[in-house]
């Protein structure tokens, strides 16, 4: 049921009760009934905003583009970019907000498609409803005071995240500047063999993890990257065994041969030699004298 647009306005606000310094953390959570017209900025902060439009409605500045928005309507805003958001005269908006920040904050965003470039999140009204619920779980367990009250605000949070990712989806498939089928297939392709690289996977268990023809799979990742999924997994777990040669001496050739997924330390010896012309012994020496 929508709110009434001279309802009396209302600000409300909670803090995490023991903020700590993480990669991902949850500052404060709260929501307000706003005035005809109130207009916040153009300002900027040093942390992520998300609101969450529950009634009446607004608009949203960003990157010089002006949105206007609505009931199931969210919108993102980041540290350091200028911004301003205004609510309607006649039907002023009501919403809940929530401010994070971490290392993570950034990497999750950009997972779902969610940015300065791509601010908004259009849920709907079916969704709305199971997203308010979710701001409002992060205030209940900051007003409990309790020292797990942070752990579940996070998790609260990545829900969140979640939802919004299954809503950005269709939008995203709809604009193919975005993204694109080929390209979620080949990313998914290059996270399997990046994460599992050192494990004795095959393409052929990599295409029936993700789903997909193996032919198929195969030719489109050789298409987007210039390399067979084989030559790639070669050249990554090569490029690994590398990198360990270099910082970790205390490890033999064979336990770096077996750290990066190659049973065989002489085959690994082999394409090691092939890719940079020279041995695995011989490029560690060189590296010790550089």
């Amino acid at each position: 049921m929508s709110e009434s647009p001279h309802r009396k306005d209302s600000y409300y606000v909670v803090s995490n009760p023991q903020p700590i310094d993480d990669d991902f953390v949850v500052l404060f959570t709260g929501s307000s009934q706003t005035k005809p017209g109130h207009k916040p900025g153009p300002k900027v902060v040093d942390y992520y905003l998300l609101h969450h439009i529950l009634s009446g409605k607004g608009t949203y500045t960003c990157q010089g583009i002006t949105y206007n928005l609505g009931p199931g309507d969210s919108f993102l805003i980041e540290p350091s970019k200028l911004i301003s958001y205004a609510a309607d005269d006649e039907e002023p908006w009501h919403y809940r907000w929530m401010a994070f920040e971490g290392k993570r904050a950034s990497l999750l965003l950009g997972q779902i498609g969610l940015s300065s470039q791509q601010p908004i999140v259009h849920t709907g009204r079916s969704r709305s409803r199971s997203i308010s619920v979710i701001y409002h779980q992060v205030q209940a367990a900051f007003q409990t005071r309790m020292p797990n009250a942070n752990l579940k605000a996070v998790g609260y949070l990545h829900l969140l995240l979640a939802e919004y990712s299954d809503a950005l989806q269709p939008q995203q498939q709809s604009n193919p500047q975005l993204t694109s089928v080929t390209e979620q297939i080949v990313q998914q392709a290059i996270h399997y063999l990046s994460t599992q690289y050192a494990e004795p996977i095959t393409i052929e268990l990599m295409a029936e993890a993700l789903g997909y023809n193996r032919a198929y799979l195969s030719t489109l990742f050789k298409k987007r990257t210039g390399l067979t999924p084989v030559s790639f997994l070669l050249k990554l777990r090569v490029d690994k065994a590398r990198l360990l040669l270099r910082e970790r001496l205390e490890l033999t050739i064979e336990q770096i041969a077996s750290s990066v997924g190659f049973q065989d330390p002489l085959y690994f010896s082999k394409q090691f030699k092939r890719l940079y012309g020279i041995s695995p012994t011989d490029y560690r020496t060189a590296m010790k004298h550089l």
